[in-house]
């Protein structure tokens, strides 16, 4: 658009339109050239807005609070009192500031006290809920928000009401509940019956952040793909740093990897002005990303930026796990498992890891109480990954305990289990240890699953499950990965090889982490100085370091 032709009678209309039509660039430029002639609460607003959408909190705050101010001046209560409720929703989701949050809903209630109705109690009663550290009393002032929505017709109150009321279900494990809650929402939401637009980000980071604790994949696909009207015309509606990360292990989970990074890197983007919270939560997802990835280094330096949190996330256990150090991890876990409680929808992947952790120890008995618990916390979810975490569980323990036959058809069922559920990475794991386990009683079988573990580890780009599975096919005789070797340029291999020498990894620690021979190690480290005419290992660094990537055989 150009802005010249507009004229200056007409900037504002302008601006709204495009606000409307979720132009948010042209909205705030003509939203600013309006301004500089007259300043007034709804251009004041309406820049807020468009800058929302635009991912610049700090700047929407500002406009909003500028607003605030001149509908106090011009004696506007309820235009007044609407800026209040969406400063404190602001604040508290984009900024991490409850303090603020407090103090801006505080406001709110006074300056609507003599309102009679008042016509924002519903959302005075939603954001109380929100803040509160008491689940009855939040779950009962969404009910009457809901209550009230419904009596009063509004919409978009009614919608968010649902939203959240259906969030705090199914992280109470009340799933099906919940998420019937949350399917109703979103289809009103996309379906048009909102007046304003931030409606659907309240709705759709509900939705996400259910679909992320319950591990239902397939309803956040199908809810995204509903949304791709929505999002082609106005934008991602999921803008706050939490939903982009939520939106990202939703992503990651199903095996989108690329996407999930793109949305992980964003998120941490966003949590720069959001608090220490939302970043914690966006770290801990891209490290678990990293880890998947058997990026194992990257993985912990994202970890190390985290505070105190980061010991009692999944994340870190698994770090510790890759390392070999399963006594640490047992620590994390259980500190996490009590945080958590057994009821909440996270603690089947805290308990299935503390099995697992607990087996690595060698202390079986352990391993069966945490079982125990993941049976319990199971059968109180009635969605999600519990079920066949519960049953992999099962599975270890008894191929701990000698009793193979048991152990195969558990982990035959864990395998229908997570399969359904779309998760390929946790499907190709399982398939791996199933392969493992039959090796000996029916080769052929498991080269096999061997096989489909390691070409989906290949697809996804899981570097280190990838050399499991082609150690196990090379013990079983099958053919593991080769790749062309070319005067010059390094294979696939090499180029991991070359990887580990620049951070420091012996040839010992190499063949560890490979699944290869510590003769073979030693082999790709010769074949690398040739290939690039270096002399030692101190050189490897220096190049590793010029050259961030090597390229990649073809």
């Amino acid at each position: 658009m150009h802005h010249w032709a507009v004229s200056s009678a007409d900037r504002f209309a302008a601006a709204s339109v495009a606000l409307r039509e979720g132009r948010w660039e042209d909205a705030r430029s003509l939203f600013e050239l309006s301004l500089e002639e007259r300043e007034t609460p709804e251009a004041l607003e309406g820049i807020a807005e468009a800058c929302w959408w635009l991912c610049d909190a700090a700047a929407s705050v500002r406009h909003r609070e500028r607003a605030w101010v001149k509908c106090r001046e011009g004696g506007d209560v309820l235009r007044a009192g609407r800026a209040a409720v969406d400063l404190s929703i602001a604040y508290l989701v984009n900024l991490g500031n409850e303090s603020a949050a407090r103090g801006w809903l505080g406001r709110a209630q006074r300056v609507l006290r003599d309102a009679d109705p008042n016509p924002l109690q519903g959302w005075l009663w939603l954001m109380q809920g929100y803040m509160s550290v008491d689940p009855a009393l939040a779950r009962d002032l969404t009910v009457r928000a809901l209550e009230l929505a419904q009596t009063s017709g509004d919409l978009d109150l009614e919608l968010v009401a649902l939203s959240d009321l259906g969030l705090a279900l199914v992280a109470g494990g009340r799933v099906d509940e919940g998420m019937a809650m949350l399917d109703e929402a979103m289809a009103g939401t996309l379906g048009g019956e909102y007046r304003r637009l931030d409606t659907v980000v309240f709705a759709s980071c509900s939705m996400l952040a259910a679909c992320h604790l319950a591990g239902d994949l397939d309803r956040a696909i199908q809810w995204c793909r509903v949304a791709d009207d929505f999002m082609s015309t106005f934008g991602c509606p999921f803008l706050y740093a939490r939903c982009r990360t939520h939106y990202g292990g939703v992503l990651m989970a199903s095996g989108h990897w690329p996407e999930a990074e793109l949305q992980l890197q964003a998120a941490l983007e966003m949590s720069e002005d959001a608090g220490p919270g939302p970043r914690m939560d966006a770290l801990a997802q891209l490290a678990d990303l990293r880890l998947r990835q058997g990026r194992l280094e990257e993985g912990e330096a994202l970890l190390a930026l985290m505070d105190e949190t980061r010991d009692v996330t999944l994340a870190a256990a698994a770090a510790r796990m890759a390392r070999g150090e399963p006594a640490v991890a047992t620590g994390f876990l259980q500190r996490r498992a009590k945080l958590l409680g057994e009821r909440h929808i996270e603690a089947a992947a805290t308990l299935a890891m503390l099995v697992e952790a607990h087996l690595g120890n060698g202390d079986v008995s352990s391993a069966r109480e945490a079982a125990g618990r993941l049976r319990v916390a199971a059968e109180a979810q009635d969605r999600g990954p519990a079920r066949a975490l519960a049953v992999l569980a099962a599975a270890r323990i008894a191929a701990a305990e000698s009793r193979p036959a048991e152990a195969i058809d558990d982990l035959e069922g864990a395998l229908q289990l997570l399969a359904a559920l779309d998760l390929p990475l946790e499907t190709a794991r399982v398939r791996l240890e199933l392969a493992r386990l039959i090796s000996e009683l029916r080769p052929q079988l498991a080269v096999t699953e061997a096989t489909q573990a390691f070409a989906t580890f290949e697809q996804l780009g899981a570097a280190a499950d990838a050399n499991a599975a082609a150690a196990l096919l090379r013990e079983l005789g099958a053919p593991a990965r080769t790749g062309p070797k070319k005067l010059g340029v390094l294979t696939g291999r090499e180029q991991e090889v070359l990887h580990l020498v620049a951070i420091g990894l012996s040839n010992p620690e190499i063949a560890q982490r490979l699944y290869i021979s510590r003769k073979t190690a030693s082999n790709h480290v010769s074949n690398i100085l040739a290939k690039l005419g270096l002399r030692n290992r101190a050189e490897v660094v220096a190049y590793a370091a010029q050259h961030p990537a090597a390229p990649q055989a073809s």
